[in-house]
């Protein structure tokens, strides 16, 4: 699932691809992805218009114009590609983006849970996003402590509401609890001023660690790289890797390096 590091990523790929080039034309093979708009408006909306400098909020990303913005969501299985006007059309490219310069952008999506909004102006794109929280990557310190201050519910589950922090997910979350030595089902509002800060700095040094490689990358050294194993265990400490489900989502965690302070 496209996390906060694989979206910067995706505006990267904006910059690189798209960034100063005119739509040309947008081919929508599958308005399934569309939310709120039809092809015919989403080709009006954009078709003569020079994408400018892309951002992302969370797990959004804006692609800019000058004029109407197009948010993307990837979902579980969205994906941005950059491509050329020979390069073959897969069956899961969902829309396609022809700009000046022989480039090609591809929406590509397999389960088609999230898609493409349009928002006309920036009040627009700020209704969109008004149930964000902070960005995980931006927020300060004090903003940090200030979205965990008063949450009742689990620290897991409070650092994968988008509501509260926009671009975490699950492997993000799993990975930096394990690197702050806290368990997941602790209670955010339970957490002393020492693991609040402790939390805050292993959130910042794992997202910059995933944003340079463009994803939450399954290293040796990382919990992410040994969740999937049939029997796994702590690349830290060798014990045998617990493994339950929270809010609908499969957490990992180390008994040992996370013990349960409850």
């Amino acid at each position: 699932m496209p996390e906060l590091p694989d979206v910067e990523g995706f505006r990267r790929l904006l910059v690189s691809c798209a960034r100063g080039r005119v739509v040309r034309r947008v081919d929508v093979r599958d308005a399934g992805v569309l939310h709120g708009l039809s092809a015919r408006r989403l080709g009006e909306a954009l078709e003569g218009r020079r994408f400018t400098e892309p951002e992302r909020h969370g797990k959004w990303l804006l692609a800019r114009t000058g004029g109407p913005t197009l948010l993307l969501h990837f979902g579980m299985t969205g994906r941005l590609l950059c491509a050329r006007p020979e390069d073959p059309v897969e069956p899961y490219d969902r829309v396609l983006f022809e700009l000046s310069g022989g480039h090609r952008l591809h929406y590509r999506d397999q389960r088609k849970l999230q898609g493409l909004w349009l928002a006309e102006d920036d009040s627009g794109v700020a209704r969109m996003l008004e149930r964000q929280g902070p960005d995980a990557l931006a927020v300060g310190r004090a903003g940090f402590e200030e979205v965990l201050s008063g949450r009742r519910g689990h620290i897991k589950t409070t650092l994968t509401d988008q509501s509260v922090l926009a671009g975490l997910g699950n492997l993000l979350a799993d990975e930096i609890l394990w690197r702050a030595g806290l368990h997941p089902g602790r209670r955010a509002g339970d957490l002393t001023e020492s693991e609040r800060r402790r939390l805050y700095t292993h959130m910042r040094r794992t997202l910059r660690s995933a944003v340079d490689a463009g994803c939450v990358p399954p290293r040796e050294a990382w919990l992410t790289g040994h969740r999937d194993d049939p029997d796994p265990v702590c690349p830290r400490c060798g014990a045998h890797l617990r493994r339950t489900r929270m809010a609908g989502r499969g957490t990992v965690w180390c008994p040992r390096c996370q013990p349960d302070a409850a």
